[in-house]
């Protein structure tokens, strides 16, 4: 089956696309870029940096922008998820949801409207396991987005290693802290992963702090052979 991923470039929209590739065909990437940094429904970090992913891996990418309205903004996820079925014959639309229904269920309603299959394949997925699949897989991660108490600025840019993992999977029991973030506790940035054919590097970013949040911001980046 022909399917489009809605991807955000973080490592649960790309682990779910290499999911999808074990069985399906994956014809495009669909990104909705918000202008509302606090945006409901979608990954706002680094999401330009999509444009480099898709190229990385192969794929024509579906890029379109929205002001990042909560419920409004689902008119315009639809409108990409449109023009994905007609430039390049996508049946199904993949999402990288773990445990977030109220994402999930959004996308579900926007399939059925259109008449494509929704998959979710790491849908319940142990948070624990689910990072240490991907660690495993070799997968070059960094935290691009940190919105939750008491995580703070020395997490942005931090890369996602075993240590890491030991702490997100603490802060779970000590803070209620998902570990892989479906809470919109941290966003990530995938620099390389299995399904990559040349990886990203980054040549200048910047950290930008404000109160209990913020943000590593990639400003320049190439790439690079594997």
């Amino acid at each position: 089956m022909r399917l489009g991923i809605l991807y955000s470039g973080g490592k649960d929209s790309t682990y779910a696309l290499e999911k999808a590739r074990e069985k399906d065909d994956v014809a495009c990437l669909i990104t909705v870029q918000s202008r509302n940094p606090e945006s409901y429904m979608f990954h706002t970090p680094n999401i330009d940096v999509t444009s480099l992913q898709a190229e990385a891996l192969g794929l024509p990418l579906v890029k379109k922008s929205t002001g990042g309205v909560k419920e409004e903004e689902l008119s315009d996820l639809e409108a990409a998820v449109k023009a994905a079925a007609s430039e390049h014959g996508i049946l199904g639309v993949v999402s990288g949801a773990v445990e977030s229904v109220y994402q999930a269920e959004r996308i579900q309603r926007i399939c059925v409207r259109l008449g494509l299959w929704c998959h979710n394949p790491l849908w319940k997925m142990d948070q624990e396991g689910l990072l240490r699949d991907i660690l495993s897989r070799g997968y070059e991660v960094v935290v691009s987005g940190v919105f939750a108490y008491p995580m703070g600025e020395e997490w942005l840019g931090r890369r996602l290693d075993p240590a890491a993992v030991e702490e997100l999977v603490a802060l779970r029991a000590s803070h209620g802290v998902s570990p892989t973030g479906e809470g919109g506790e941290i966003e990530t940035t995938v620099l390389d992963a299995p399904v990559f054919e040349r990886r990203i590097e980054i040549l200048e970013a910047r950290k930008d702090w404000r109160g209990g949040s913020g943000t590593y911001r990639i400003e320049r980046a190439r790439l690079v052979d594997k």
